[in-house]
């Protein structure tokens, strides 16, 4: 039999009615073995994630103001999902006392269950109410599917600094499953050295999954969201996007960079390590295959195809042009050494003969644009420093585009027919991806004359 760890998201277990989505997805195969819940998340647009109410819990406690009708919206909602579900389950003792913790700090020295809040506050104090969410959403799916509790304060492990130690992580994930057949373990959370908790940033249920999936050697690790898998466009600018079927880390990565809402990296990296596939799934489809995440080394299935397209708006481009700059040794360094000294960071640098110009992002040149100027004039002393705004880059990302002949033509046929000029353009020669950089104002119409001329 082989294994499958299976995360699900906070609006797959919103209320009742989607737990038993979950119920019905996992029992429907035997190799669904390890289940990772979020806290349950918004029910409708206008209702509340549990994570966000905990952290208001604490935020009056840490103000000294009574928090008790905050936190009877948690409290109902667990109760009203236990009812719902007609569990065997009192909740009563674990809510009483994670009130009561809240309330004295958060602060414990072991979290197991009877553990005693120590006097305090600070990080883990926010951390401690945050994650209880989890982990009474891990009670609840635990005896829905009858599955083992395993709390993840036991088998997460972080640093004192508040970092993931994942070799140790690894190693007690693995110890602690090794005799369970069937386990659930909650997202978001582990513990310190010293046995306090400790939470990841955002996407740490993913990256809770991730590990788990990573230490009981996986099949494959499924992600189950509201959504049919990863888009290859953004549905707020093209309309009714296909989703993407195969796509390997490496694209994945181009493009959460370009501003694709997709995985975090944290939640990628266990995974790709131990060449784990990804399933993104969808609770409320459970019969659509969604998108699957391959090793970056699996065979390229569709020649000339692209597997999505992102992009962000935002950036400036420095122009720099300088006479015989290819034979002055050392130019390049020295400009983009103005930029490091002033601590901007740049996202491309396209180059000709004697012209150099440097992408950045708006944000990087706030309150610093004059003095850039300033430090290029002074350090490179170039014939001429043109600054060109409003910019936007698209990067249209597949491996399928490597070595196939028309696949630039397309794109660039496609915007020329479009009436959009293009700024700038910049390909590796792996061909992963192709990035032109585009006027803001032509963003939108930039990145749907693209889609329709790869995809449509």
């Amino acid at each position: 039999m082989g294994a499958k760890v299976c995360k699900f998201g906070g609006t797959s277990l919103a209320d009742a009615a989607q737990m038993r989505k979950v119920d019905a997805i996992v029992r429907s195969d035997p190799d669904r073995r390890y289940v990772v819940p979020s806290a349950p998340g918004k029910r409708n647009p206008s209702d509340q994630k549990i994570t966000d109410i905990l952290y208001r819990c604490r935020a009056h406690a840490q103000q000294g103001i009574a928090f008790d009708e905050v936190f009877r919206i948690v409290e109902d909602r667990f109760l009203q999902i236990v009812m719902d579900l007609g569990l065997d389950l009192d909740l009563r003792p674990h809510l009483e006392k994670i009130k009561t913790d809240i309330g004295n700090g958060g602060q414990i020295e072991n979290p197991t269950e009877g553990a005693s809040p120590s006097p305090g506050g600070g990080d883990q104090a926010g951390a401690y109410a945050a994650s209880r969410g989890e982990f009474l959403n891990g009670l609840v799916v635990a005896e829905l599917l009858g599955f083992t509790f395993v709390d993840a304060a036991e088998c997460i492990r972080f640093q004192a600094d508040g970092s993931l130690d994942a070799e140790t992580t690894e190693s007690m994930i693995a110890q602690h499953l090794s005799g369970v057949d069937r386990a659930v373990i909650p997202g978001f959370y582990g513990s310190l050295p010293d046995g306090r908790l400790q939470t990841f940033t955002r996407g740490g249920s993913d990256i809770s999954g991730s590990l788990v999936a990573a230490a009981v050697h996986a099949d494959v690790y499924e992600n189950w969201t509201d959504v049919p898998g990863l888009l290859m466009a953004d549905p707020r600018i093209v309309a009714d996007p296909k989703v993407i079927d195969v796509v390997t880390y490496r694209e994945l990565r181009e493009l959460a960079y370009m501003g694709a809402t997709v995985l975090h990296d944290e939640a990628i990296f266990p995974v790709r390590k131990a060449n784990i596939n990804v399933n993104i799934r969808s609770t409320n489809e459970p019969e659509a295959s969604g998108s699957m995440i391959i090793p970056d080394a699996a065979p390229i299935a569709n020649m000339g195809n692209i597997s999505g397209i992102a992009g962000r708006k935002d950036f400036t481009v420095i122009a720099v042009e300088k006479a015989l700059m290819n034979a002055e040794l050392g130019f390049g360094w020295r400009l983009l050494g103005v930029l490091e000294g002033l601590g901007i960071s740049y996202e491309h640098t396209p180059t000709g003969i004697d012209t150099m110009s440097v992408v950045v992002a708006d944000a990087q040149l706030e309150g610093k644009r004059d003095l850039v100027l300033q430090e290029i004039q002074r350090t490179c002393s170039p014939d001429s420093i043109d600054l060109y705004p409003h910019m936007a880059l698209i990067a249209t990302v597949g491996r399928g585009m490597a070595h196939f002949p028309g696949s630039a033509a397309k794109l660039f046929g496609a915007l020329g027919e479009s009436g959009i000029n293009i700024r700038m353009i910049d390909q590796g020669s792996s061909e992963l991806n192709i990035i032109v950089g585009v006027e803001a104002a032509d963003f939108e119409r930039a990145l749907c004359a693209i889609y329709a001329a790869f995809v449509n």
